[in-house]
């Protein structure tokens, strides 16, 4: 899954260590979700997007893999 976390964190100019402290998460699990190692839970993930003020649509992008 892709998302918009580093592009959005660094438009409000946070260090990830900041936005970790303000999402209540190790710096490391953000560095994860940012490089895409890590999806975050349904729970983080509204964390997030209500830390952006935006939908979990606009931050993260779902791509389907088409199934024979």
């Amino acid at each position: 899954m892709k998302n918009r976390v580093e592009e959005l964190r660094k438009g409000k100019g946070l260090k990830q260590e900041d936005f970790a402290w303000a999402i209540r998460v190790s710096r490391q699990t953000v560095s994860s979700i940012e490089t895409g190692r890590y999806s975050p839970s349904l729970e983080l993930a509204f964390t997030i997007s209500d830390f952006f003020g935006l939908t979990i649509e606009e931050i993260f992008i779902w791509e389907r893999k088409d199934t024979p």
